[in-house]
C-alpha cells in the first residue's frame, strides 16, 4: 500500500475527477509496470491538480457515488496512476452502467490483461467499452524494458498482442508513446501502429493527464 501520510483519508481520496469535458475514474493504485517516467515514481501522486493517491480499493458503490450523474460527460474514462484492467470486474460492472446511461466508455491501459489474467478478456472489455488507449512507450523491447521495468517476462509482445485482438473484438483502438523518452523514436513506434492496424497518438514527456 503506497505511503498515506499527509494525504486524504479514505472519505476524501479522489476517485472520480474531471478534465477536458471527461470523468476520469482512478480505480487502483497498483500496476503491472514501474515505469521511470510515472509520477508516482517521482515523489508525488499528483495529475493536474488532482491528488490521485488511494489508500484503499474503491468499491463499485463508490465510485458510481463519486461519478454522480455522468449526464454532462463526454467520455467515462479509467485512468488514474494505476492499471485499471487490473480490477477487471469492478471495471467492467461500472463500465456497463455507465453504458446503461448512454455513456462513451475509454480506458487508458497498458496493455497487459492478457498476460495478466491468463485468457484473452478483450471480448469482455469490447461488450461496455468503446475503446482504449494503449501504452506501447517503445519501438522495441530493449526500449521498452527499460523505460517501464515490467514485472512480467514478455510484456512488450504481450501490448502488441492485445491491441490487435482488442481490434478485432471492435473496439477504437490507440497505442501511444512518449516523445522525450531517451531512445524513444516515435515514427517507428508509430509504424508499429500502423502494421496492427490501429491508431497512434504521440504523448509528450512529463505532460500528464
Amino acid at each position: 500500500m503506497p505511503n498515506s501520510a499527509a494525504h486524504p483519508t479514505a472519505s476524501e481520496m479522489t476517485l472520480a475527477y474531471e478534465l477536458h469535458g471527461n470523468c476520469y475514474l482512478n480505480i487502483t493504485w497498483h500496476c503491472t509496470l514501474r515505469c521511470a517516467f510515472c509520477p508516482k515514481f517521482n515523489g508525488t501522486w499528483e495529475v493536474q491538480g488532482y491528488d490521485l493517491l488511494i489508500t484503499r480499493e474503491p468499491s463499485v458503490e463508490a465510485l458510481l457515488t463519486a461519478i454522480g450523474d455522468p449526464t454532462p460527460y463526454k467520455e467515462i474514462v479509467f485512468c488514474g496512476l494505476g492499471e485499471p484492467t487490473l480490477r477487471l470486474d469492478t471495471l467492467l460492472t461500472v463500465a456497463q452502467a455507465m453504458r446503461a446511461a448512454g455513456k462513451r466508455v475509454r480506458v487508458n491501459t497498458d496493455g497487459l490483461a492478457n498476460l495478466v489474467h491468463g485468457r484473452d478478456v478483450t471480448p469482455e472489455l469490447a461488450a461496455v467499452v468503446d475503446s482504449l488507449s494503449i501504452s506501447l512507450n517503445a519501438q522495441d523491447e530493449a526500449t521498452y524494458v527499460r523505460h517501464t521495468r515490467p514485472k512480467r517476462e514478455g510484456a512488450f509482445a504481450a501490448v502488441q498482442a492485445f491491441a490487435v485482438r482488442a481490434r478485432e473484438a471492435g473496439m477504437e483502438v490507440t497505442l501511444t508513446a512518449i516523445d522525450g523518452l531517451e531512445g524513444v523514436d516515435i515514427a517507428a513506434c508509430e509504424a508499429i501502429a500502423g502494421q496492427l492496424g490501429v491508431k497512434f497518438r504521440r504523448r509528450v514527456l512529463d505532460r500528464v493527464g
